[in-house]
């Protein structure tokens, strides 16, 4: 792993494994962030690893393939990291159309690049044999598998019944990233996490909305009785499973990686509120939101007995310094809110990293 290409790099899960990665594999030459910075994509959360000699981003979209046949053919990658997708729920239920462009159209435009530049013989339909070394994957959701019951929990082989148009185009994503392990034989690995938590996330999800709300004295919105359950992952214990699989996964395979920690939304609420002193009067419920998944769980068991992953955080130690970092960083919270941390780039980078 020399030279890798991370998409999606200025998200919250993307930044803190850029973060992650040149921290951990300091023999690498050279990491590049491909990243459109839409709402989601935030380079304050990368200002750490600016300077960073390794580290080049390039402003653009995945689904363009003269770009990412550029970047290719500059960089040489064998390493590709693919975290760009649009991933909010509610978004995707008022506008489905961007969703399914980007998941799926913008997975494949990725995977052909890589085949094309990898396969020792591009032009033979029939070639299954690449570069040595080389590895593409695919960072997808728990929530293609649908929803749980009170009990059981997802493995490897549960059917995929995505329930909302984010979760579907995933699940699309997904099966193009398996098709092409079959009929070309690319050496290809899908994770599939349940829901992170940490640094740099877009205020716009459970735990960091709870925290600027509730610092602000602003109501607390809770989907329906809040009692929907996930299981929570820290974004660091995350970050190192995606490159134990890069480095021990087999190609073609799925891992699930899980926190072990299961909790409903609105225990996590209470416990918020409890540590920073605030009341629970602040509690708002609304109205569900369509199709909502009411429990997800992950059995880990796969990752940790075949390449000896398991979590590092409990959710006391996790939560604590997430409230923690939020608190210390509430000016990064209010640039987000406030849309502030849109004009960055425009500020900064004036010119693509692509000649």
């Amino acid at each position: 792993m020399k030279n890798v290409l991370v998409t999606g790099g200025a998200g919250f899960i993307g930044s803190n494994f850029v973060h992650y990665l040149l921290q951990e594999k300091q023999d690498i030459e050279c990491l590049v962030n491909l990243d459109l910075l839409t709402y989601a994509g935030n380079l304050d959360n990368l200002l750490r690893v600016k300077d960073d000699k390794r580290y080049v981003f390039v402003h653009g979209d995945i689904r363009d393939k003269e770009l990412v046949n550029q970047l290719f053919d500059k960089y040489k990658f064998d390493t590709v990291v693919h975290f760009a997708a649009e991933s909010h729920v509610d978004r995707s239920i008022m506008e489905p159309d961007i969703f399914l462009t980007t998941n799926i159209v913008g997975s494949q435009t990725l995977l052909e690049a890589a085949k094309r530049h990898w396969n020792l013989e591009p032009d033979n339909k029939y070639s299954r044999s690449y570069l040595p070394g080389v590895r593409y994957l695919q960072v997808s959701t728990d929530e293609v598998y649908g929803a749980l019951g009170k009990t059981g929990m997802f493995t490897e082989t549960t059917p995929i019944s995505p329930n909302s148009p984010y979760s579907a185009s995933k699940a699309s994503a997904d099966l193009i990233v398996h098709a092409y392990y079959q009929t070309y034989g690319m050496p290809v690995s899908i994770t599939r996490c349940s829901n992170n938590y940490g640094p740099y996330q877009f205020p716009e999800k459970l735990i960091p909305l709870i925290l600027h709300n509730a610092m602000n004295n602003k109501p607390l919105p809770i989907y329906g009785d809040g009692m929907q359950i996930r299981d929570w992952l820290h974004v660091n214990d995350h970050c190192s499973a995606i490159l134990r699989v890069l480095e021990k996964g087999e190609p073609g395979e799925v891992y699930n990686i899980g926190g072990n920690n299961e909790r409903a939304n609105i225990e996590i609420v209470k416990l918020i509120l409890s540590v920073i002193g605030k009341s629970e009067s602040l509690i708002t419920y609304v109205k569900d939101r369509p199709g909502h998944d009411r429990r997800y769980a992950i059995d880990n068991t796969k990752i940790t007995t075949q390449l000896g992953w398991a979590p590092s955080y409990t959710f006391q130690q996790g939560i604590s310094e997430t409230i923690e970092w939020y608190l210390q960083n509430s000016a990064w919270v209010e640039r987000v809110v406030s849309g502030d941390y849109m004009e960055y780039y425009s500020r900064t980078y004036k010119n693509s990293a692509v000649d």
